[in-house]
């Protein structure tokens, strides 16, 4: 009796993976790779570059400045454009040229050593458009030398201001001496009738031409302290005090008669991300991407038929040490009802299998961080996204159709899909044409259920319909196969 069961087992196993195999199809979705990328539906701290194998990939964007309550000036270069993103400055004289090579978004200003390069003219409400004491201020921008000849200036204000009965020469300028930069302030800083003539600040470091170094200055009104920065690391460090050291009475900045701001005199090379600041807050190291990290989206990806089963997702994406990439996926039928929190995203690590994610459409997001210093980026190259098709069930392979008085009588044999839960009726009056609704059991089509045949009464004597029948799967109603072959019949009212 055993021998006998054991065929009997194994041709059942056979069948039932014959029914999955037919209920069912694995396909991919492709996005990046050789295809490129699609249009997102969010780019949040991303964008396009080139990743793995040379493909277009989807990496962090540059951490450029923002405007803040506490901005000053902010000329970014972006867009083509050359103006102060927080307006309070307006450009008086421009020189520069738009140039492509960029360490910060998209565009960075080219000087090309001409007598001024940009000269910016502040309104009441700036620190270097009024008068007074300016508190405590941070000045920086990205500067990619050519040469870094002395004497070239990538920043000068020159004014004069009393003291008492006296008037006195100020000046502010940023320039290149001996391969360092020298900072000066002459009659910048005081107290009451005391002022400190010239206050030096020199690098430590050398300059390297043609390579891109952050550059940052910050005064602290408080304490007088004065700070130079290049890349984060400190330069020099200068307390603007009655005793040049931490204690003793800080003498404050102080400007006198307006004047404008003259950026890259003599400069030759690319500047970018020009910010003034009112705040004495600086950075160790200024962060190349932002920490928080970026995040991107995809449209609503259709899959071939509802009900489908996201199984699997594998990428081709880099992680430099210390940074990292997280996927997260979601579906459903209807992407007009989705938010940002409905569907459900659903993290996933690539490689391994995806569970209870199902519908027509699915969505991807990945989410970006940077390493612990801001200096490294991870990117994703090609994200392909497999899925389990619920393919339609087979029709009926013969249907027959026999006329009554106002009645056609439907018959059909069974289709030969185990997945089928039922079977729908078309009818109409042109070959083709579907598009009935004169029989009592309603228009056409009709969900017949589970049955092999079917009578539409109310038909009209005399007319000729056209008759199909399709099945649709017993996992969703809406998974509906294709049609049979077409027959016909005409009712008539006969004699008995």
């Amino acid at each position: 009796m055993l021998k006998k069961q054991i065929p009997f087992f194994v041709v059942v196993c056979l069948l039932v993976c014959a029914a999955q195999n037919l209920a069912a199809q694995t396909k991919t979705i492709t996005l990046g790779g050789k295809n490129g990328w699609p249009n997102l539906s969010v780019m949040d701290t991303v964008e396009f570059g080139t990743g793995r194998f040379g493909y277009e990939s989807i990496l962090l964007s540059n951490d450029e400045h923002r405007v803040t309550s506490e901005t000053d000036l902010l000329i970014s270069f972006e867009n083509g454009t050359v103006n102060d993103a927080a307006g309070n400055y307006t450009v008086a004289v421009n020189n520069l040229d738009i140039n492509g090579k960029t360490i910060m978004g998209n565009a960075s200003g080219l000087s090309r050593g001409k007598e001024i390069g940009l000269r910016l003219h502040g309104s009441k409400n700036s620190i270097f458009g009024g008068a007074g004491l300016t508190g405590s201020f941070v000045i920086e921008f990205w500067l990619c030398p050519s040469i870094a000849e002395s004497g070239e200036q990538f920043f000068s204000w020159r004014s004069s201001r009393n003291v008492g009965d006296s008037p006195l020469y100020q000046d502010i300028r940023a320039s290149f001496f001996n391969n360092h930069v020298e900072w000066v302030f002459n009659n910048i800083f005081g107290a009451g009738n005391k002022v400190e003539s010239e206050v030096i600040i020199t690098s430590t470091d050398s300059i390297i031409p043609r390579k891109w170094a952050h550059h940052q200055i910050a005064y602290d009104d408080e304490s007088g302290l004065i700070e130079y920065r290049i890349d984060g690391k400190i330069q020099a460090v200068r307390y603007v005090t009655s005793t040049q050291r931490e204690s003793g009475e800080v003498y404050n900045a102080r400007l006198g008669v307006p004047a404008d701001i003259e950026i890259c005199t003599k400069y030759s090379g690319l500047i970018d991300e020009i910010c003034i600041s009112r705040t004495a807050r600086t950075s160790t190291l200024h962060d190349f991407y932002a920490r928080k990290g970026g995040r991107f989206e995809s449209q609503p990806l259709a899959s071939s038929g509802f009900n489908s089963a996201l199984t699997g997702l594998q990428a081709i994406y880099s992680t430099p040490k210390e940074t990292d990439v997280a996927f997260y996926v979601r579906g459903g039928d209807n992407f007009y009802e989705w938010t940002d929190e409905y569907p459900e995203w659903v993290p996933v690590v690539p490689g391994t299998q995806i569970r209870g994610v199902s519908g027509r459409y699915f969505q991807l997001a990945a989410e970006l961080y940077p390493d612990g210093n801001g200096g490294e980026t991870p990117s994703v190259s090609e994200v392909v996204l497999t899925y389990n098709e619920t393919t339609p069930p087979l029709p009926p392979a013969t249907i027959k159709a026999t006329a009554g008085n106002s009645v056609v009588d439907l018959s059909w044999t069974s289709s030969v899909d185990f997945s089928v839960g039922g079977y729908i009726i078309y009818y109409g009056e042109h070959p083709g044409e579907y598009l009935g609704s004169i029989a009592v059991e309603g228009a056409s089509p009709i969900d017949v259920g589970d049955t092999l045949s079917y009578r539409l009464t109310g038909l009209k004597n005399g007319n000729i319909y056209y008759f199909a029948v399709a099945a649709y799967s017993s996992l969703d109603k809406r998974i509906v196969g294709a049609l049979s072959k077409e027959v016909y019949a005409r009712p008539l009212r006969k004699v008995k």
